[in-house]
């Protein structure tokens, strides 16, 4: 017998079909053999565990002992998860890759100590009431991948305060409420890919301030609000890629101090006057980042958007780039900062963007009148046109 191992740990697993030989040597051993076991199922002692994955289950079995800490029900085609299947006991609780369609919202009322929850690949869930989840306090993995989930109702991750991985690819969610996700003060890890979100708004992952990953490629996002990682702070990994983008503000990246990996490929970009603040951006950038094919203007088809020089840009200011629609302050704040354009000529430009408006704000309202923004290198855009 090898040193440091317990003359026990050789022993099999108490199975449902008796302990054979073994029997007498365990109670010598003082083992109280009282402990039952479903049919089919394996347990272990200490931490108590219950293995029955792979039975073609249709229901939770019954027998399940009292106070089990692990179980492991993966791989079966249990349809219901109801009140009194699971002790509160129940530490780690695995039920992937069943036929899951429905979950008694108090099913897991009183799991203070469940740490880590899978109900991953149940594609016929469709739905989860937002009590589901109440007093998890101390969950800190939660899979709901794959369960063919359409919406998340307010307040379904509320008090998950120690979450750190939250498991939501693959589904079929095509918007995130507000403030979802304001509890999830430890949250790490959220994955959203696979799905169907099309807009990204300001407060979507507001309180996400220790997020380091966010995957959010594969969906079908056309916009992102300029504020919508502005909680992000220390997000180091940000997947887009195979999206619908075709802009993103350069703004709303500059929120993201701690970010090392960026992935934006396979988007429909624009690089049209609008792309200015991005194209500034990623010439910035120090971290590892994704190529960008431009899909227009045609000069630029095909081209990357990172390698592309300044000049190759439609300009702001050109009748070319107003053609496409007048351009944002920033974005004209940024074409002065970084060329050789004069003040006059870029106050010039935003005075008639004004106007057509109906008037200039900067003549008409005194308050306007007062020191601009400055540019990088510290030259103060004159009479805060901006």
């Amino acid at each position: 017998m090898q040193q440091g191992r317990s003359p026990l740990s050789a022993l099999p697993p108490l199975t449902s079909r008796g302990y054979g030989g073994v029997e007498l040597l365990l109670v010598l051993c003082g083992l109280d053999l009282s402990l039952p076991c479903p049919r089919h199922c394996i347990c272990y002692t200490s931490p108590s565990t219950v293995s029955c994955q792979a039975h073609n289950f249709h229901a939770v079995p019954e027998g399940i002992p009292a106070q089990s800490e692990r179980v492991f029900l993966q791989n079966n085609k249990i349809q219901r998860l109801l009140r009194g299947h699971f002790s509160p006991t129940t530490t780690m609780l695995w039920l992937y890759s069943n036929n899951i369609s429905y979950i008694q919202p108090s099913t897991f009322h009183g799991f203070d100590r469940l740490e880590e929850l899978d109900l991953g690949d149940n594609r016929h869930l469709k739905a989860v009431a937002s009590d589901t989840f109440l007093g998890l306090g101390r969950l800190h993995a939660l899979h709901l991948y794959h369960c063919g989930l359409i919406s998340l109702p307010p307040g379904i991750f509320s008090g998950l305060h120690n979450l750190q991985y939250l498991y939501l690819q693959d589904n079929q969610l095509e918007f995130l409420e507000d403030d979802l996700f304001i509890d999830l003060l430890n949250l790490s890890h959220l994955f959203l890919h696979g799905n169907r979100l099309w807009s990204l708004r300001q407060n979507t992952f507001r309180g996400l301030g220790v997020l380091d990953r966010l995957l959010l490629h594969q969906n079908r996002i056309q916009w992102v609000d300029r504020q919508a990682f502005h909680d992000l702070r220390r997000l180091t990994t940000l997947y887009l890629f195979n999206n619908s983008l075709t802009e993103l503000a350069g703004a709303s990246l500059t929120l993201l101090p701690a970010l090392e990996y960026l992935r934006l490929n396979d988007n429909p970009w624009e690089c049209d006057c609008k792309a200015l603040s991005l194209w500034d951006w990623l010439r910035r950038f120090r971290g590892s980042t994704s190529s960008l094919m431009c899909v227009s203007p045609p000069e630029l088809a095909e081209k990357d958007l990172k390698t592309l020089k300044k000049e190759e840009l439609p300009s702001c200011l050109s009748s070319e780039g107003q053609a496409h629609g007048a351009p944002d302050r920033e974005t004209l704040l940024l074409y002065y900062c970084t060329s050789d354009t004069g003040t006059e000529k870029f106050l010039d430009n935003a005075e008639e963007t004004d106007g057509r408006r109906g008037r200039n704000k900067q003549n008409d309202d005194p308050s306007l009148k007062m020191p601009g923004p400055r540019c990088r290198s510290g030259t103060a855009v004159s009479g805060g046109a901006l």
